[in-house]
C-alpha cells in the first residue's frame, strides 16, 4: 500500500487514489482485479476487495484525471485562444470594425488584468447589475446577490473591484489566489465583498469561491477525483474538494496553519476563517453567508464543516446562510446528518439551487456503490424557471436511459427560450451569441449548458420569494456572503 504524501491521522478512515502514478497496464488490472489495497496509487484504510461496480466508477475517475493531467497544457493554450478572440472582438466593439482597425493598423489589443477583460464564463452571461427590483429585505436578495458574486467570482480582480465599487455600490474587500498542497499550484480563488445599508441596518459581507474554470485541468480533477477522506463521528467528505479548501499534507486540519515558508500562498479555508474573524469584531452585529457555483458551492458548504471540527463558536453563530449554485456532493450520508443537525443547532440557512437537467449537481455518484450524497434545503427549478422545495433533484444521477430522450427534448426548447426570453422577462434576459452556440451541445449533453451560470442568476431573480426563509431577525439584519471558486 503507498502511502500518499498526506498524514491521515486526523481521519477515521480514508480513500484515496494518485492517478499521476498509474501506468495504463494498472488501469487494466483495476478491471480485473478486485485486490486494489496493495497498489502503488491506492491508499485504503478499509482493507476489502471492491465490487466490479465500485471499480469501475475508480477506472472511470482515474482515468479521467489521467486524460486530463495530459492534455492540461494543449486545454489551456485553447482556453487562452478563445477568451482573447472573445475579448478582442469585444475591445474593437464587433467583428466588423474588428477587420477595418487590423487593416488600419489601429487594433485595441485586450489586457488580461483590465476591468474590461471577461473570461469564457463572463462571455456567457454578461450582465454586471444586480436586479434593481429586488430591494433589501426581499426573500431573493441574498440569493441574488450570491449569484451575482458567484458569477463574478470567475473573473480578475481589476473587474470585481470596477463591478463592486461602480456598479453595486459595495465595498470590495479582496480577491485572492490561495494554494492547494497537493496540486502545489495556486488553484483555488475567492474573493469577498461588504455590503452596507444604513437604512435597513444591514451589514453583509460577502465571500466567493471561484468554480470550475471550463479550461482549468486542475479545477476539473477535483470534481473527478473520488477520494475522501472519515472523520470520527462526522462522516466522509470529499477528498479534492477538502485539498482545494486547504487540507494540508503531513498535518490534515489543525486549527491552526503552521508557518510553511515554502508555501507562495495561503491556504483559503485559514485566510477567509481569519479574515472574517477581523471584520466581524468590527461590528458586533454584523453576519456573513457563504457562496459559490459549481466547485465554489462545493467549497462553501464545506467551509462550516470545518469550522464545526474546529468549533468555531464566534463564526458559527454569526453565518448567517449558506447559497450554493449548481454544487457537486460533497459527502455520504452520515456527513449530511451530521451537518443538517448543526446547521439547525447554529441557526445556519442552507440553499442549494439546482437548475433542469444541471449534471454537475448530480455528480459524484450517488448510490450504495460510491456513497456520495446530498443534503439539506434543495430548491429545484425547470425550464420555466418555476421553483420548489424538494427532498432530491430529479434524475438524481443524471446518466439515466430513461431520462435521456427527456433531457434531450428539454434542452430543445431551452435552446429554443434562448431567442425568446428577451421578449418574454426583458432585455436584460437576451442571451449572448456564445450562450446560444453552447446551447446547441446540450442537444447531445443536456446537463452541460444547464450548469451555466446565467439560468442560475434568472432563477434567484424570476423565482418566487416565498421559497425562502424569512431571515432570522428581519429588523435587525447584518450579514457577511462568502462566495467561492476554484
Amino acid at each position: 500500500m503507498a502511502s500518499l504524501a498526506c498524514d491521515k491521522g486526523f481521519s477515521s478512515s480514508h480513500f484515496l487514489l494518485k492517478p499521476e502514478e498509474v501506468r495504463f497496464l494498472d488501469l487494466i488490472r483495476i478491471l480485473f482485479s478486485s485486490d486494489l489495497e496493495n497498489r502503488d496509487f491506492v491508499d485504503t484504510s478499509e482493507g476489502k476487495e471492491e465490487s466490479f461496480r465500485r471499480r469501475w466508477l475508480i477506472f472511470v475517475s482515474i482515468l479521467a484525471q489521467k486524460f486530463l493531467l495530459f492534455v492540461a497544457k494543449p486545454l489551456q493554450a485553447i482556453g487562452w485562444l478563445i477568451e482573447m478572440w472573445l475579448n478582442l472582438v469585444i475591445c474593437n466593439r464587433n467583428l466588423g470594425v474588428l477587420f477595418l482597425n487590423l487593416i488600419r493598423g489601429r487594433l485595441v489589443k485586450p489586457d488580461k488584468t483590465s476591468a474590461t477583460f471577461l473570461s469564457f464564463i463572463g462571455n456567457l452571461d454578461k450582465r454586471v447589475e444586480l436586479d434593481s427590483s429586488i430591494k433589501c429585505g426581499d426573500g431573493r436578495y441574498n440569493a441574488a446577490l450570491a449569484m451575482m458574486a458567484s458569477k463574478a467570482s470567475y473573473e480578475n480582480r481589476a473587474y470585481l473591484e470596477a463591478i463592486v465599487k461602480d456598479h453595486w455600490k459595495m465595498e470590495f474587500l479582496d480577491s485572492y489566489d490561495f494554494w492547494n498542497e497537493h496540486q502545489e499550484k495556486a488553484t483555488t480563488q475567492a474573493f469577498m465583498l461588504r455590503d452596507k445599508n444604513a437604512d435597513h441596518n444591514h451589514d453583509t459581507i460577502v465571500v466567493a469561491f471561484r468554480g470550475t474554470e471550463p479550461f482549468d485541468s486542475d479545477a476539473w480533477c477535483s470534481d473527478f477525483d473520488i477520494s475522501w477522506y472519515g472523520i470520527q463521528d462526522v462522516g466522509k467528505m470529499h477528498g479534492g474538494f477538502m485539498k482545494a479548501l486547504g487540507l494540508q499534507k503531513n498535518l490534515g486540519w489543525p486549527k491552526e496553519v503552521k508557518q510553511n515558508d515554502s508555501r507562495p500562498e495561503a491556504l483559503a479555508y485559514y485566510a477567509i476563517r481569519d479574515k472574517l474573524k477581523e471584520l466581524l469584531q468590527e461590528n458586533d452585529q454584523a453576519t456573513y453567508i457563504l457562496t459559490g457555483h459549481s466547485l465554489g458551492g462545493a467549497l462553501a458548504i464545506l467551509f462550516p464543516a470545518i469550522l464545526l471540527m474546529h468549533d468555531e463558536k464566534l463564526l458559527l453563530e454569526r453565518l448567517g446562510g449558506v447559497y450554493t449554485f449548481g454544487q457537486p456532493r460533497v459527502g455520504d450520508e452520515k456527513f449530511g446528518e451530521f451537518m443538517e443537525k448543526k446547521l439547525k443547532d447554529y441557526n445556519i440557512r442552507y440553499f442549494r439551487f439546482v437548475y433542469s437537467n444541471d449534471m454537475v449537481a448530480r455528480l459524484p455518484y450517488d448510490d450504495k456503490t460510491l456513497m456520495f450524497k446530498h443534503f439539506g434545503t434543495c430548491l429545484y427549478y425547470n425550464r420555466a424557471y418555476k421553483g420548489k422545495i424538494v427532498a432530491e433533484e430529479p434524475n438524481k444521477n443524471y446518466f439515466s436511459p430513461l431520462g435521456a430522450i427527456p433531457m434531450m427534448i428539454n434542452a430543445f426548447w431551452e435552446l429554443i427560450r434562448s431567442f425568446t426570453i428577451k421578449y418574454k422577462k426583458g432585455p436584460e434576459y437576451r442571451e449572448s451569441s456564445l450562450l446560444k452556440i453552447f446551447r446547441v451541445i446540450g442537444l447531445v449533453m443536456p446537463g452541460v449548458p444547464a450548469h451555466c451560470p446565467q439560468d442560475y442568476v434568472n432563477a434567484t431573480r424570476l423565482g418566487s420569494p416565498d421559497l425562502f426563509l424569512p431571515p432570522k431577525d428581519p429588523e435587525n439584519q447584518h450579514q457577511i456572503i462568502v462566495t467561492t471558486t476554484v
